[in-house]
């Protein structure tokens, strides 16, 4: 869990001679708060089921599951598992491209990014 909200992203800069430098770099990525709305869907979590799972079953997008996850932070956000025998809330899928559209603007990087901006190094 130490670095659960650390991504390393493929990143471009283009410098001083108009060169584009490709790297990568840590970053901390940031997740909107998803507030409970009246559509959202509550569920109890049986045996194998895994937020991907439930994602892909829910939204028909496997790759949405932190949006389970994190409507659900109530439990540990280290795992793709829920707690077992416990209920959930998923947020309703006309939600979901709101939600990620609030991901993508806390995320997105400026063209002034430098080398000195972003942690290149591994923590590894």
């Amino acid at each position: 869990m130490r670095y659960s909200n650390v991504a390393l992203i493929p990143l471009e800069k283009i410098n001083e001679s108009g060169q584009t430098k490709q790297f990568s770099g840590l970053i901390n990525v940031k997740y909107p708060d998803i507030k409970v709305d009246s559509q959202d869907l509550y569920v109890y979590v049986s045996r194998g089921d895994r937020y991907d799972i439930l994602s892909n079953v829910y939204y028909g997008d496997s790759s949405l599951w932190w949006i389970i996850a994190r409507a659900n932070s109530n439990y540990f956000q280290d795992s793709l598992l829920p707690p077992l025998g416990k209920q959930i809330r998923i947020p309703a899928k006309q939600r979901t491209q709101i939600i990620v559209e609030e991901f993508e603007s806390l995320n997105r990087f400026s063209n002034g990014l430098t080398d000195s901006t972003i942690n290149t190094s591994s923590p590894y």
